[in-house]
């Protein structure tokens, strides 16, 4: 194999050259903790660091989290309503008029086991 410095990742070229080195490993990884499955590791690292300030991704909105939830499980605005014991604020959630409240997050969170961090997201009601 050609040995390839691990450097920090400023540009896609050199996202690439090291997309190929990294690459390079997959047929036959390395051991952890050798000199090789070292450099196999902090390519990983510097990749995703690259990535990560490259294409940032930011914090789902808490709404689409719930409806892709819903409708992952069949769920239907009556079982939101059921949930929260209440069908126009099931409504008004579901069509933004109205946030998540913490109760709300620890209701949903409980019942359905989705992580609450993912229903607190960043969306403000309208």
């Amino acid at each position: 194999m050609t040995p390839f410095t691990v450097r920090v990742i400023h540009d896609d070229e050199q996202l690439a050259a090291a997309m190929a080195a990294y690459e390079a490993f997959f047929d036959a990884e390395p051991e952890p903790g050798t000199p090789e499955g070292d450099r196999f590791e902090l390519l990983g690292l510097v990749i995703a660091a690259y990535e990560e300030r490259r294409w940032p991704i930011g914090a789902a909105d808490p709404r689409e989290v719930l409806r892709l939830v819903m409708e992952g499980r069949g769920y239907g605005q009556a079982d939101l309503a059921a949930l929260l014991g209440s069908r126009s604020r099931a409504s008004e959630i579901l069509n933004g008029r109205r946030g998540l409240s913490v109760d709300h997050i620890r209701t949903i969170s409980a019942a359905w086991g989705v992580p609450a961090g993912a229903l607190i997201g960043t969306a403000q009601a309208a």
